[in-house]
């Protein structure tokens, strides 16, 4: 269900591109479109992952230098038939984690310091199970491309605006023109919200498979939600188009509807992982 929301929504945000392409320049406006989605996704697709670890300052660490963490990672992708990532590691002290990488073959997880010192181990288990999650539902390559095409077409509204669009002697139609240009980039945002949501509940069920402990992931849940409103991230404020990447949501200013959210509410997703955790018997504060 999940990934028939998913491919719904990426279809939209394609339409909406190829839409806004049509307006800006007709039937060649619109195949322009098409070619820059392709060629800022196959950007993208290759260089994303760097990009966005440069971006926080992100080390590797190995058996050596994060032996804890390392030995964590290395047992959670065996349980979850995965090949082992890269391991990075960022000096910032809120809570938080995410993971990055166009395949399981060429994908990195990063956990900040702050994460590391405010959870005991089953609870770390939890975090890293969920990030190995996305991983292993590839939603770490649906995102950059949400994300690419969200942010391609904003671009692509900026340059209608400026160019005034495809000029049509019909009054009404050169205002509904300017309207879609005007609200397509709005409707982009959400639609890559909602994917990013969507994506969340499925990496905490996941997450909690591979773990084998949903409590584990509820626990740290709630430890970083407050850890994450009390921290600032300033990296993340600076680069808020990667704040659906992390497992909570790293601004330290919040938008004032759920509407604008990168991720479900922590409530919401605690809930959730307390009903699987029920199903499968485990009554206990760890399972």
């Amino acid at each position: 269900m999940n990934m028939t929301r998913t491919a719904i929504l990426l279809a939209g945000l394609t339409a909406l591109f190829l839409a806004v392409g049509y307006m800006i320049g007709g039937e060649s406006g619109m195949l322009i479109a098409l070619l820059v989605a392709i060629a800022t996704n196959a950007f993208a697709y290759w260089n994303s992952d760097k990009m966005v670890l440069r971006m926080y300052g992100a080390q590797p660490v190995d058996a050596r230098s994060a032996p804890e963490l390392w030995g964590l990672i290395e047992q959670l992708t065996h349980r979850a038939g995965l090949p082992m990532p890269k391991v990075y590691l960022i000096d910032t002290p809120q809570p938080n984690a995410f993971a990055t990488g166009r395949n399981p073959e060429n994908a990195a997880v990063a956990a900040t310091t702050g994460l590391l010192r405010i959870l005991n181990h089953q609870e770390l288990a939890g975090v890293m199970a969920h990030e190995l999650a996305h991983v292993k539902n590839r939603d770490t390559l649906i995102m950059t491309v949400t994300a690419t095409l969200a942010g391609a077409l904003s671009m692509l509204a900026n340059f209608g605006l400026f160019f005034g669009g495809n000029r049509s002697e019909n009054n009404s139609n050169g205002i509904a023109n300017l309207l879609l240009i005007i609200l397509a980039p709005i409707a982009a945002m959400l639609v890559q919200f909602a994917i990013s949501r969507t994506r969340e509940y499925g990496a905490d069920r996941m997450g909690a498979e591979i773990c084998g402990h949903p409590l584990w992931l509820a626990s740290a849940l709630q430890k970083l939600e407050a850890g994450a409103k009390r921290i600032a991230n300033p990296a993340a404020d600076q680069n808020p188009a990667t704040a659906h990447l992390f497992i909570v949501n790293p601004l330290h200013a919040r938008s004032i509807t759920s509407l604008f959210s990168t991720h479900p509410s922590t409530e919401d997703r605690v809930r959730e992982l307390r009903q699987q955790a029920a199903r499968t018997g485990q009554t206990g504060p760890w399972g």
